[in-house]
């Protein structure tokens, strides 16, 4: 007899669901993390659910605060995604990244549990920022390498031609939009072999747009996301330093038709970690 599944997502932004927004939810966001939780608890309700994951978490702070807790839970399946942050800073080492994310990966397989890595994806901010084209590009080696070491499932987003359309992207083009994080719930599900209802996003055929509108989004986007995000990084902060773990503890999968109306206490802006 199969056993429940005993999920838990360690990472950041990308796994506690930013650019997924929700109300009704912790950290006003739901994610592809919560989607594949939902998926998995329709098929059985025995499943269970913990996400730790929180915005603007680097490498190492996600190893010290999420690891241990997350063994502590005894889960079947752990997603890891972790370093995005950390692609963003100015000076990286980036062997001694991947050195340190191999030693969790070791870690969290060792538990016995079913481990899901992630590739990173070439986010399409700015020709601005095409330089982090090359370390993303570096890391994905990196993950596919570990990933085949140690007998881990890969989701391989880096191949996925669906986020090349914008519109799978928040307004901050940093995070996926709901339909981004509920294609990789469907791109989860598929790698773990399980199965679901979910379907791909179908958009009409996007409007053609001038020079001008480029030019004034860009600005727009610029003040709005980039600014904010410089200034933080300059302070030392993130978005994510007032904020704990959505889903904790181990607990039943919260089903979103079972879900209240009643809207969620504002948080700190989501945008950038």
């Amino acid at each position: 007899m199969k056993q429940p599944i005993r999920f838990v997502a360690l990472g950041d932004s990308f796994t506690e669901g930013v650019g997924d927004n929700d109300l009704r939810l912790p950290n006003n966001c739901r994610g592809w993390a919560d989607r594949v939780a939902e998926e998995l608890a329709r098929h059985d309700p025995a499943t269970r659910y913990s996400n730790l994951a929180i915005r603007g978490r680097r490498l190492q702070r996600i190893i010290n605060e999420q690891i241990e807790p997350a063994l502590a839970m005894q889960p079947t399946v752990v997603t890891f995604y972790a370093g995005g942050n950390d692609l963003l800073m100015a000076r990286l080492n980036l062997a001694r990244l991947m050195q340190d994310y191999e030693q969790a990966v070791r870690r969290i397989k060792a538990s016995g549990a079913t481990v899901v890595l992630f590739t990173g994806y070439n986010v399409p901010l700015s020709p601005l920022l095409e330089p982090l084209k090359l370390r993303t590009a570096i890391y994905n080696r990196h993950i596919r390498r570990i990933a085949a070491a140690y007998g881990t499932l890969l989701v391989d987003y880096w191949c996925f031609e669906k986020f090349q359309d914008p519109r799978m992207w928040s307004p901050d083009r940093l995070h996926m939009s709901r339909p981004g994080h509920c294609y990789m719930a469907k791109k989860v599900l598929e790698v773990l072999g399980e199965p679901h209802n979910l379907t791909s996003p179908a958009f009409p055929p996007p409007r053609s747009r001038t020079f001008t509108e480029n030019i004034a989004d860009d600005v727009s986007w610029l003040k709005r996301d980039v600014g904010p995000w410089l200034s933080r990084r300059v302070r030392g902060v993130s978005s994510g330093d007032r904020l704990g773990a959505r889903w904790p503890e181990l607990m039943p999968v919260v089903l979103p038709e079972k879900l209240g109306t009643a809207k969620a206490r504002p948080q700190e802006s989501s945008r950038f970690s």
